[in-house]
């Protein structure tokens, strides 16, 4: 099963500018999630952030929350009780037309927005709110797929046993680059070049 960008949708998970400097390889993990989250901008990705308790952990990593359609603040450590999974299905629209005046054949149907049940997580800390986030998404339906080279915790030990319990329950685990290259498919693809620019 290969990633589609049409269906899919980024979210990045607490990358705050206090929590940063705390994260194993936290460096490399930021400069990932930006990647991550420019390529999915050429790509038409739909991308989200969460922030934890902003008020006392202040806002994420300024280029990645510019590149956010919106950032969810949150107290839960998953992101699914304070209004992820709302964020991530499109609301059904009312059905169109006056329904009194219309016969029903010619009523027009309800359209919503095409469903992205492919969710590409990314954050900190692996072990806490993106673990939480992640179960909480599968446990909704959602196909969940944890960038590893994008997600980071204080310590390896922790990251690394987020990822086994990850695995165990159902997450597909990838890097940032199977992601770019999946979400392309081809060396034709018009983005290819601004892309591959992203990974080198």
């Amino acid at each position: 099963m290969l990633l589609d960008a049409t269906e899919s949708q980024l979210v990045l998970v607490d990358f705050q500018a206090k929590l940063m400097p705390a994260i194993h390889d936290g460096a490399a993990v930021l400069t990932n999630a930006r990647r991550l989250a420019q390529a999915a901008q050429l790509l038409d990705v739909p991308v989200w952030g969460t922030e934890q308790n902003p008020t006392r952990l202040g806002p994420n990593d300024a280029d990645l929350r510019a590149l956010c359609r919106k950032t969810l603040p949150k107290m839960h450590f998953s992101a699914a009780p304070d209004g992820l999974a709302a964020l991530l299905r499109p609301p059904a629209r009312p059905p169109a037309g006056n329904a009194r005046s219309l016969p029903k054949h010619l009523q027009k149907t309800a359209q919503s927005e095409p469903e992205r049940p492919s969710i590409v997580l990314a954050g900190c800390e692996a072990h806490v709110c993106l673990l939480q986030t992640a179960l909480e998404l599968i446990e909704d339906e959602f196909e969940v797929w944890v960038v590893t080279d994008a997600c980071g915790s204080r310590t390896e030990r922790n990251r690394d046993a987020a990822y086994d319990r990850l695995a165990g329950a159902g997450a597909e685990l990838v890097t940032t680059e199977m992601v770019c290259f999946e979400w392309l498919r081809s060396c034709e693809h018009p983005a290819f070049k601004d892309v591959l620019a992203l990974v080198k």
